[in-house]
């Protein structure tokens, strides 16, 4: 019984039966056993007559007691799937028909090794008094933390009652109703925590975090979160926080979510940010002292719109996610840096995605399509930058054949109108294209829809970019590329210092792209512009990359220093991948790997130890 639903290539249930309305969480949070226990509530919303079961995903929970009412339910859970988990086949008592109300109570615990979960003990956190916790669900992960139909097409409000020890602070992808302190059964004191999400969420933005956490006010509706160590660099650097909001509401209607916080984790999270709902997660390695980062805020504001209230109907379509996010996120950026900035970003992302793709996955992959299949795929392992870029390039080329901004963004904002608080597939937002242009048929037409969804590599119709802030970077990079020893004394630092953090991005980026420089010639880069120095993550991390292909030895340190100080996947596989094809450097990488590893994200230490192979 292990296969599939043919709804869902990854997930086991079939929501056209019965699909969940609503799930009430009652948890606690056990940090010596590395475990959360409760009891969870599962409303459905019975579609058809004569429903006699109900199967849902789990993965790895121990299942103590099911029940509808007071009558337990038997239930069995199916063989494990090695990367899907195990069905969880539940048996009414009755057949339940359309319309009916179903309200399932199911009490368990998750596995101290539960895929969403990470735990931190007190010395991997900043203040090395306290542990740590916190979730990770996209793309399928939220099994691992609760019994569910674990497929964004399936969307749930949900209500929660989480009780961790004192003094630690409790969040969740929600807004907060209230707190109290307790004693537990031991006698321990306790704080439990309420939460209510109103809007319906898919199961992949339930997210919690526990940890000794401080807030500060940065904005009408939003605060910061972290460790006291971070709180008041992260309160400066994310202080345009309201400014993108209202931007993103400008483009594409009210922000319908209540709160919008910010959490800076842990650096070993593996992501850049994570949108989940009320409570953005964020990566340390955005507080670079400049503000020079904040796009990665803008991406997940625009989240708010473009996957949270409209979402990809599964993970094959994963390209309407970000695809339009990132389009949003440039937009909202625009707003506040100017078109030319949009134009830059677009370019410099574009080229340099297709050229990392193609090195991880190879030319012809089917993973460089805009929409993909998943079957017996793990969703972790087609992740990569073509859903953002090659969706994004899409509707910035539609945008320009169509008209132009202001005939566009009309298309986007009816978009969010049509779809909002639902699931939608490709095909779908293409009829919704077709419906809002319909005047404009002909133009359509003109597009190869199927080059563009299922042909793999770079698009063939790429717009034209304003040039205006890449075309320093272009040249200075050109000409270091071409330079020998004697022409070194010609470069001047100064060359520099009109270039802001993405255009230092950008020029370093180009020389990736080109053959290898020599060890001479990083040296004497280092001692004119200090790359080595930048508090800028981005930055570092290009330098360290041009330096390891360049063969110098003096990288090899501050490389593997990166990829212990932070976990976070754009920087950290890379970084792996190059320490582990120089044979002067493998054995020191897998080395640190291995002895790093049990402090690492499962996903990530996953994915780099296929990446060393």
């Amino acid at each position: 019984t292990n296969k599939m639903g043919k709804y869902d290539p990854t997930s086991f249930c079939d929501p056209t039966a019965a699909k969940i309305q609503h799930i009430n969480i009652d948890w606690t949070v056990d940090f010596e056993k590395k475990i959360v226990y409760g009891t969870v509530e599962l409303s459905f919303n019975v579609l058809q007559d004569g429903v006699s079961s109900i199967t849902l995903d789990s993965k790895d929970l121990t299942i103590k007691k099911v029940s509808y009412g007071e009558t337990v339910l038997i239930h069995n859970l199916g063989d494990k799937h090695k990367v899907f988990g195990s069905p969880l086949e539940i048996t009414l008592s009755a057949p339940f028909n359309k319309g009916d109300d179903l309200v399932i109570a199911i009490e368990y615990e998750t596995s101290s090794n539960a895929s969403a979960l990470q735990w931190l003990d007190a010395q991997q956190t900043a203040g090395k008094k306290h542990p740590y916790m916190f979730s990770q669900c996209q793309a399928i992960h939220a099994r691992s933390l609760l019994p569910c139909q674990d497929s964004p097409s399936v969307k749930a409000t949900y209500t929660s009652k989480v009780t961790v020890e004192a003094p630690l602070v409790a969040l969740m992808s929600a807004i907060q109703c209230w707190e109290k302190t307790g004693k537990s059964d031991k006698g321990e004191m306790v704080k439990t925590y309420k939460f209510d999400q109103k809007v319906p969420t898919p199961s992949y933005l339930i997210a919690i975090v526990v940890g000794l956490l401080e807030s500060r006010d940065i904005g009408p509706r939003s605060k910061v979160w972290s460790e006291k160590e971070f709180i008041e660099r992260a309160k400066d650097e994310f202080a345009e926080t309201e400014k993108m909001l209202a931007a993103g509401e400008e483009l594409v209607g009210p922000y319908v979510w209540g709160q919008y916080d910010l959490l800076v984790l842990p650096p070993s999270f593996p992501y850049g940010g994570m949108e989940n709902p009320c409570l953005t997660f964020v990566t340390p390695t955005l507080l670079a002292g400049d503000r020079s980062l904040a796009n990665v805020i803008a991406h997940e504001i625009a989240h708010s719109w473009t996957g949270n209230l409209v979402t990809n109907h599964t993970w094959e379509d994963f390209w309407l996610n970000e695809g339009h996010t990132v389009f949003l996120e440039r937009k909202i950026m625009s707003k506040l840096q100017g078109e030319k900035t949009r134009h830059f970003q677009a370019q410099s992302k574009l080229h340099k995605s297709y050229c990392k793709n193609i090195d991880t996955f190879g030319e012809d992959s089917p993973y460089t399509k805009l929409v993909i299949k998943l079957e017996d795929v793990d969703p972790d392992d087609s992740f990569s930058s073509v859903p953002y870029e090659k969706g994004h390039t899409l509707l910035f080329f539609l945008e320009e054949l169509l008209g132009g901004p202001s005939v566009f963004e009309p298309f986007l904002l009816s978009y969010i109108n049509k779809f909002k608080y639902q699931s939608v597939s490709t095909a779908q937002w293409k009829d919704h294209l077709y419906e809002f242009f319909v005047d404009k048929k002909s133009v359509l037409d003109t597009v190869d829809w199927n080059d563009w969804f299922n042909s793999p590599g770079m698009p063939k119709n790429i717009p034209k970019y304003d040039q205006t802030l890449s075309k320093e970077c272009t040249a200075l990079a050109d000409k270091w590329a071409k330079a020998s020893p004697e022409d070194f004394s010609k470069f001047k630092a100064k060359e520099l210092d009109h270039f802001n953090s993405w255009q230092k991005m950008e020029f370093l980026g180009q020389l990736l792209l080109k053959d290898p420089l020599t060890k001479e010639k990083i040296s004497a880069m280092e001692k004119l512009y200090g790359f080595s120095d930048s508090g800028n993550s981005e930055i570092k991390f290009r330098w360290l990359r041009l330096g390891l292909r360049a063969k110098a030895t003096s990288m090899i340190k501050p490389a593997l220093d990166m990829v212990v100080e932070q976990g976070r996947l754009k920087f950290t596989r890379p970084l792996y991948r190059d320490l582990g094809t120089w044979e002067e450097s493998r054995n020191q990488a897998i080395e640190c790997f291995m002895k790093h590893k049990p402090c690492m994200h499962s996903t990530t230490a996953g994915l780099i130890k296929k990446d060393l192979k």
